[in-house]
């Protein structure tokens, strides 16, 4: 929370736990996604751009698609105007979103070849840039993990100068993850998230 919304709920605790009781009351018939995308355009209507980060990667994480976003922002236009609506269009831009791209934005989910096994080390992380994604592999010899460069909180493209040892720290925020199992060790409490993956023919690949 903010410092100001902190600072309520420290001075009015009883005001505050009813109104937030009454939020939670008001929503409890709506599936988190439709939630999530009525919380994304609260951020966009009062130009909170934390906020509206924190929610377009929650929802996105509750199975709203980017489409579903988008026409969410443009069915808002009556409300929010047009100068709310390119605001949040250039934060989009500037997070540099894969799915958001429009080359993406009807795209099919698939297999996508990272490299050869040989080409990855054991116990080691690798580091990928393929068809518009940056990747973390880490490989034993029982399993391999492939991961999102992007750090669950606000999605902020994690760079591989962030790697220490098995310590991936994100710079915007400090998260930090264990590369290893993918959680989260320090500040907040969401794991990395982590591709589908299979060999074939001696080559890794990944679905997203």
């Amino acid at each position: 929370m903010s410092d100001a919304l902190n600072y309520l709920v420290k001075a009015r605790p009883e005001a505050m736990t009813g109104y937030f009781t009454f939020l939670k009351k008001a929503g409890e018939h709506l599936d988190p996604r439709t939630r999530d995308l009525i919380s994304v355009i609260t951020k966009v209507a009062v130009q909170t751009e934390p906020g509206f980060r924190q929610y377009l990667t929650r929802a996105l994480r509750n199975g709203a698609t980017p489409n579903e976003i988008i026409d969410a922002l443009l069915m808002a236009f009556p409300v929010l105007g047009l100068a709310k609506i390119v605001w949040a269009a250039e934060i989009l831009l500037d997070m540099d979103l894969p799915e958001f791209r429009p080359e993406n934005l009807d795209a099919e989910p698939g297999w996508h070849d990272l490299a050869a096994l040989d080409e990855i080390p054991m116990e080691e992380v690798a580091y990928f840039d393929r068809d518009g994604r940056n990747l973390f592999v880490y490989r034993t010899e029982d399993d391999i993990r492939v991961y999102d460069s992007r750090c669950p909180h606000q999605v902020t493209n994690i760079p591989h100068l962030a790697l220490e040892g098995k310590r991936l720290t994100c710079p915007k925020h400090h998260w930090a993850f264990d590369i290893e199992s993918g959680e989260c060790v320090e500040i907040g409490n969401r794991p990395l998230r982590r591709f589908e993956h299979k060999v074939e023919q001696d080559r890794l690949l990944a679905y997203w």
